[in-house]
């Protein structure tokens, strides 16, 4: 069998298949999983076009990974046939453990775990699989390997993970704020004492990339629609919880019911096989197949999150800089009831308010380094002379409150 196919990528064009291992891994069920999971979560309630896939994205990583090892091995770095096979394994591997629409649900379902631990117990079965194949890939992954460097290509604030939904996400969304240089910050890469740098005519690129990656979060990732979407679905499934507990019926399928009745732990999918045998089966279909059910629900409270979610009513949100008062929210619960003819306890379903942070840069955490000279390397906050990459580092936190729109009328 003929295992060095090409996919057509709208993003990169021609991606191709070079090694039978890869072939047979993105064969798997448990990759090909990912085809049902989508990058952006429920960011097509805002930009429509953003119906791209983990699988879309994976393949993506693993061409750029495979770009970046084919410059470094050019300008002298020493990487063995193994450690690059290993390394676009690592990268096509990492979002293997995402569940349902990506992030939007990672803390709903199961508690405490999130997908790169998910993503290491897949890696580990399907090393099981493979007959020991995927070790040095699963090493580089966990950074555990000696050169420290290929696990920065997987995952760091400048790895090819980021250069790739960063440029598919604007791609997806037709936000143009988001597109960054990937291929002139790939070509910028070289390794110095073990770490990724990137050479000094680089630096602007770096600049570009780090703001581009600002504006997505606040334009796309985080934007206040996503976000009340997000949350409806997350208080959906939460009053689903909460009805089963009680005793009551819900359709769903096998997969999702099973985690819909069962508090599941990471130290469960460790240790009971049939754990990871029903995450293996579920996706954003299961969850929008058991909303259609659940819209015809005899509770309230469910019926209505429902129905909202699919028929995108969405509720009002208003976004703070402040945290909201808590004689605001209490009000807003009080209309509600008095709204809806429901008790407090429901309400706290449909009237809800939270935070949400993050910062475009931490000079904490795998800086993102600048060569300057043969030896000198130097942090980007501090080698930036066009843009005070410090402001960007500091962590913006906004506030929002959601309600049903009738309370706002």
């Amino acid at each position: 069998m003929n295992k060095r196919k090409i996919f057509n990528d709208p993003v990169h064009g021609f991606i191709t298949i070079p090694h039978e291992l890869v072939f047979d891994v993105i064969e798997h069920p448990y990759f090909q999983r990912l085809r049902r999971i989508k990058q952006l979560g429920l960011s097509d309630y805002v930009y429509p076009g953003a119906i791209h896939t983990r699988f879309h994205h994976a393949l993506g990583a693993f061409h750029l990974m495979r770009k970046a090892i084919s410059i470094l091995k050019i300008k002298g770095v020493k990487i063995t046939e193994e450690e690059e096979l290993g390394a676009q394994i690592a990268i096509l591997l990492h979002d293997i453990g995402h569940g349902p629409f990506s992030h939007t649900l990672e803390h709903s379902l199961i508690s405490g775990v999130n997908h790169e631990d998910i993503s290491k117990i897949y890696m580990k079965r399907l090393n099981e699989y493979f007959k020991g194949k995927l070790t040095l890939a699963i090493h580089i992954f966990e950074g555990t390997y000696k050169k420290k460097f290929l696990h920065q290509l997987v995952s760091s604030q400048l790895d090819v993970d980021r250069l790739d939904y960063l440029t598919r996400d604007a791609f997806f969304t037709g936000v143009n704020e988001g597109a960054i240089s990937y291929e002139r910050l790939i070509e910028m890469m070289n390794v110095r004492n073990d770490e990724v740098v990137i050479e000094q005519k680089g630096i602007y690129s770096i600049e570009s990339f780090i703001i581009a990656r600002r504006l997505m979060y606040w334009q796309v990732y985080l934007h206040k629609t996503v976000l009340c979407v997000e949350m409806m679905m997350v208080k959906a499934i939460e009053r689903a919880k909460y009805l089963i507990r009680k005793g009551e019926l819900l359709d769903a399928s096998p997969a999702f019911s099973y985690f819909l009745n069962n508090e599941v732990r990471l130290k469960d999918f460790q240790k009971d096989e049939k754990v990871l045998h029903y995450y293996s089966h579920l996706d954003d279909v299961d969850i929008f197949s058991a909303f259609k059910y659940w819209r015809h629900s005899s509770d309230k409270v469910l019926k209505m999150l429902c129905d909202c979610i699919l028929d995108r009513k969405l509720f009002k949100i208003e976004i703070s800089n402040k945290a909201f008062p808590y004689t605001k929210v209490r009000k807003l619960n009080q209309e509600a009831m008095k709204k809806f003819k429901m008790s407090e306890e429901e309400v706290s379903y449909l009237v809800f308010s939270d935070a949400t942070s993050n910062h475009a840069y931490n000079p904490n955490e795998n800086r993102i380094n600048i060569m300057k000279g043969k030896n000198e390397v130097v942090d980007i906050a501090q080698a930036s002379d066009q843009l005070n990459i410090s402001v960007l580092s500091v962590p913006v936190t906004k506030y929002y409150v959601f309600y049903p729109k009738v309370l706002a009328e």
